[in-house]
């Protein structure tokens, strides 16, 4: 199935609002463009049909979509749009609309958030985002996969940057379902490497068979770099050739970086991020459990420590 057959068959469908042609020019006027990425633009506007609401508006790049989803043509997979209108829930971006724009782009009309990603927070090393949050963040991004796996679908790229974490709040909302797959065998067989290098799993990089544990793994580096706003895997190399070091040396332990984590956490999430998949956190749920009585992310009530 193709991109357009995909977005024509989701007009049939009752799980949320879909349309047919969304005349972009004429519905919205723009306020900014918001990101570029490899197979999707996207940008944030009012919505005149809608009382002139801000919403995000990701367009995609329907030569690139269709070369991804090309790979599981055969198995009929959900686009990115089908699964995105099934997803409510309070960690999870909401998305009104999907259907084609006038020039022949698929288009995701969704709410959009105003607050920085956690990429942009760790990259930048912008504490006062976080002070005091951390526990309350990495509870907030666990409820968000866990809904997600609970659904019976495997995200595939968990990282920062799909993390946007809401205006003074210690909430955050999951986006980009653009290689969200369903959890079924197979959607899980070898050879689909695809996502954020630095955050991918060593079953990925090695093209090896997949599970939801692909997702634990990522999620595991994520609340590492939150907490020690470094990567586990330290070095120069930030292209895809840094994920082969993966599961060919160890990363850096958290302790060893913020020697005033809590060590029960530090273990948790050591083990979330496991290189061997018969190691790692076996789900969600188990980690969620895990970290139940842990209140703060620094023993004794310590400070955040003080970051160059």
């Amino acid at each position: 199935m193709g991109i357009f057959d995909s977005v024509k068959s989701m007009l049939g469908s009752s799980a949320g609002k879909t349309s047919g042609r969304i005349d972009l020019e004429k519905r919205f006027s723009l306020e900014r463009t918001a990101v570029t990425g490899t197979m999707a633009k996207f940008v944030v506007a009012k919505d005149h049909d809608n009382g002139g609401r801000l919403v995000g508006i990701k367009i995609l790049d329907p030569e690139k979509v269709e070369l991804f989803e090309s790979r599981f043509r055969h198995l009929k997979k959900p686009s990115e749009g089908e699964i995105a209108l099934k997803m409510h829930h309070p960690n999870v971006v909401e998305t009104y609309e999907v259907g084609i724009s006038t020039k022949g782009d698929p288009v995701i009309v969704m709410e959009f958030v105003a607050g920085p990603s956690m990429q942009n927070i760790i990259v930048q090393k912008q504490e006062h985002h976080v002070a005091g949050k951390r526990m309350m963040l990495i509870r907030s991004m666990c409820e968000a996969l866990k809904y997600v796996h609970g659904l019976g679908f495997i995200h595939r790229d968990i990282c920062p940057r799909n993390f946007i974490l809401l205006p003074d709040s210690a909430d955050v909302k999951l986006i980009d379902f653009g290689l969200t797959v369903p959890a079924l065998p197979p959607y899980m067989v070898p050879g689909n490497r695809t996502g954020t290098p630095l955050y991918m799993s060593p079953e990925i990089v090695r093209r090896r068979a997949t599970d939801k544990r692909v997702d634990l793994f990522s999620l595991g580096v994520t609340f590492y770099c939150l907490i020690a706003f470094s990567h586990p895997w330290q070095g120069e190399v930030v292209s895809g050739r840094a994920a082969l070091h993966h599961d060919t040396s160890p990363p850096k332990q958290l302790l060893d970086v913020c020697p005033n984590v809590d060590p029960s956490l530090a273990r948790s999430v050591m083990q979330l991020m496991h290189p061997k998949v018969e190691e790692r956190t076996p789900t969600i749920e188990h980690f969620i459990q895990t970290i139940s009585r842990i209140k703060t992310v620094y023993k004794d009530d310590a400070p955040s420590p003080k970051f160059a």
